[in-house]
């Protein structure tokens, strides 16, 4: 499963030890897990590049890269039906441009938005050992 080194420096939240997680803006992989495997209505979007998307990515989640998020705005909400209560999780790579995202979107009138804290990686390290890691 998880090497003893790695499972050793994660709390019983599943994030590294000494991470400031941001709880009104964050969501840890473990709460995504839950809200995914019991059938809670998420939208997960992905802000890296089209690159880093064909190395791995999160089964169900959209690309909007963040360098095209503000233009592709209307397009988010269309595919949403224009609920802009839908629950959303944005996540990149360790957790900073998801952040940012997740700040654009709120100011846009999204209402529930949070970042994933630690990114793909921290997924890849306590949710999907098995998920390529870059």
């Amino acid at each position: 499963m998880f090497e003893t080194s790695t499972v050793s420096t994660l709390n019983e939240q599943g994030i590294p030890l000494g991470y400031a997680l941001r709880r009104e803006d964050e969501t840890t992989p473990r709460e995504l897990q839950a809200m995914l495997t019991g059938g809670e209505a998420v939208t997960i979007v992905d802000c890296r590049t089209q690159a880093e998307w064909e190395i791995c990515r999160l089964s169900g989640a959209q690309l909007y890269p963040l360098q095209e998020l503000e233009r592709r705005m209307d397009e988010l909400k269309a595919s949403l039906d224009d609920n802009l209560s839908t629950r959303i999780v944005v996540h990149c790579h360790h957790g900073r441009r998801s952040l940012t995202a997740t700040y654009l979107l709120r100011a846009a009138g999204f209402e529930r938005v949070t970042s994933l804290a630690g990114g793909i990686h921290l997924w890849s390290q306590d949710i999907d050992p098995t998920m390529k890691a870059y």
